[in-house]
C-alpha cells in the first residue's frame, strides 16, 4: 500500500538548494531571497490524486496529477518552465519525471517517521529537504 502524504509540513532543512536553482538558470538576486524562504508544505491525497501546494511568504505554487497520467505543469514560483510530467509510486516513495527544456528533471517524496523528505533534481544537481509534519 503507497505512503500516506496528507498533511501539512514545514521545512526544517535545505542543502544544496542553491545548486539546483542554477542548474535551473535562476538568476542570482532571486536565489538569494528564495534561499531566505521557509516554505510550507500542504498535501492532499486522495487515493490516486494529488493536490500540492508550496507556501511561501512571496509564492504560493500549485499542482494537481493523478499517478501514472501524464499532465502539462508550468513550474510557477521556480523557473516558470512548461514541463510534461508524470508521477507514480516506487514503492513508498512518489516520484515526478519533468520532461522539457531542462534535462534529468523531477522530484522525489516520501514520508521517514514523522518527515517527509523531498529530492529535487535538474541536470545532476539535486537537493534535498526535509519537513516536519505539523498537522
Amino acid at each position: 500500500m503507497p505512503a500516506d502524504l496528507n498533511g501539512t509540513w514545514d521545512i526544517i532543512s535545505n542543502e544544496n538548494f542553491d545548486a539546483y536553482m542554477v542548474a535551473l538558470g535562476i538568476d542570482f538576486a532571486t536565489r538569494k531571497v528564495a534561499s531566505m524562504l521557509k516554505p510550507r508544505k500542504v498535501i492532499k491525497q486522495d487515493g490516486d490524486n494529488f493536490h500540492f501546494q508550496t507556501i511561501t511568504t512571496l509564492k504560493t505554487y500549485e499542482c494537481s496529477f493523478k499517478i501514472g497520467e501524464e499532465f502539462e505543469e508550468v513550474t510557477k514560483g521556480m523557473d516558470n518552465r512548461l514541463c510534461q510530467s508524470v508521477v507514480n509510486w516506487d514503492n513508498d516513495k512518489l516520484v515526478c519525471v519533468q520532461k522539457g527544456e531542462k534535462k534529468n528533471r523531477g522530484w522525489t517524496h516520501w514520508v521517514q517517521g514523522n518527515e517527509l523528505h523531498l529530492e529535487l533534481k535538474c541536470e545532476g544537481k539535486v537537493c534535498k529537504q526535509v519537513f516536519k509534519r505539523i498537522q
